[in-house]
């Protein structure tokens, strides 16, 4: 009879010594990944993987419907995080042109994959129809987290090119407009499609819950904005100099949104936005992105680290067969690089920045945080297998967009004669 595992107090310092030894990790490894074809979330995921390997640590490894409301609340955490520092980095003026493509992205790719990740869901995997609307709404939107480094890098980056900020802003945004999908495989899965279901999704995840969210993220920046930028100098937030203000912000938001029932995701990004043009070249602007984005690396360091383990010890790879291979390679090089090139047709900018806008629909923790939600808002056929098909289209999307970043981004700079670092 094998012996039980050891606690997780003898497992204490080991653990401390770990996650010291990752943390440092994510510091130090962008300086020598940097000009190599690879990226931090795979060596995360790779650490992941080999840490859970080891008999005495597999059995703390987490399976998603195992845990299924800490595995929603964690990518939930770190989502927002990344959502107020992408809005915090966006420089651009609220003006329709400057934001053509990212709206052709909202309006066009993204409801071009849903519907083709749907049909991949119905055909390939055999799931039902609210089923594979659920996994197709999951994989619809472009990571916010995972994406960084096809983002704008920082809010005085000289990289501020098209491409960057149409990743950048459609990160920001799509995790918003996949909600209301996500809410109608919900709805689909507990009462049908009848005309009823129809008019409540209508009324409240369309137009209830974006109209708050929009509402109280442009309302709560502009407020916040004001306490931070527009007091007497001696009150203002922005004397203390804390970047973990960000932090603050961001929590305070996102709750109160959610508890006027808007979209919290939406209301955050919108604040960022709204923050950063309270004071467009304040140094407390930097403080905040860089408190956020650090806060965002830990957090995908812890994240991606478990799902490195749900991927061996957790048993994720033994939910994957062929149709669900199929189902991946279709996602990443067919799906995803064919709606964004339909959205793009007719816009004057250069191939190759217009092939990268639309390769790099990278699918990471927003969609184990769509996922792990509608699964535990309502009953679906088979988790196991959509938990399968969605963690490995999220592990070639971060192999795949990982290796490929260095080498395409750095090509799109020489092209605008960006000076390489």
């Amino acid at each position: 009879m094998p012996p039980p595992p050891p606690g997780l107090l003898d497992l204490y310092v080991p653990m401390l010594l770990g996650l010291g030894l990752l943390t440092l990790l994510v510091a130090w490894a962008p300086l020598f990944i940097k000009r190599a074809p690879l990226s931090l979330p795979i060596l995360c995921v790779g650490i992941g993987a080999a840490v859970f390997s080891f008999d005495r640590i597999a059995p703390y490894a987490l399976h998603p419907l195992e845990g299924p409301e800490l595995v929603e609340h964690a990518a939930e955490l770190i989502v927002i995080v990344s959502l107020m520092g992408a809005g915090l980095k966006i420089d651009r003026a609220l003006k329709w042109q400057n934001w053509a493509i990212t709206t052709r992205l909202m309006v066009i790719a993204m409801p071009l994959s849903i519907a083709a990740f749907w049909w991949a869901g119905l055909s390939l995997l055999g799931l039902g129809a609210a089923t594979a609307l659920l996994l197709a709404a999951s994989l619809a939107p472009t990571d916010p987290v995972l994406a960084s480094d096809v983002q704008i890098e920082d809010p005085q980056s000289a990289q501020d090119d098209e491409a960057r900020f149409a990743l950048t802003s459609e990160a920001g945004l799509n995790d918003s407009f996949a909600f209301p999908f996500v809410h109608l495989a919900i709805l689909a899965a507990a009462g049908g499609w009848g005309a009823q279901m129809w008019q409540e999704w209508a009324l409240d995840p369309v137009l209830t819950r974006l109209s708050v969210g929009a509402a109280a993220g442009i309302a709560g920046g502009w407020l916040v904005g004001h306490v931070i930028y527009g007091l007497r100098d001696e009150n203002r937030l922005a004397r203390t100099g804390d970047g973990f203000v960000a932090l603050g912000v961001t929590l305070a938001i996102y709750a109160l949104t959610e508890l006027l029932h808007g979209y919290g995701f939406f209301a955050v990004f919108l604040a960022g936005l709204m923050i950063r043009r309270a004071a467009r070249d304040h140094d407390f602007n930097d403080r905040m992105h860089n408190f956020a984005d650090e806060s965002e690396r830990l957090l995908m360091m812890v994240l991606l680290f478990m799902f490195g383990g749900m991927l061996t010890a957790g048993g994720l790879f033994t939910l994957v067969g062929w149709p669900e291979v199929a189902f991946a390679a279709l996602a990443i090089f067919v799906i995803r690089p064919l709606a964004g090139w339909i959205a793009l047709l007719g816009v004057a900018r250069p191939p190759l920045e217009r092939f990268v806008v639309a390769f790099f629909g990278i699918r990471g923790l927003g969609s184990i945080y769509y996922l792990a939600y509608g699964l535990n808002h309502a009953r679906f056929e088979e988790p196991n297998r959509v938990w399968g098909a969605a963690g490995l289209v999220i592990l070639v999307s971060i192999l795949l967009h990982g290796v490929s970043v260095t080498p395409l981004m750095r090509r799109l700079d020489r092209q605008r004669g960006v000076p390489l670092a």
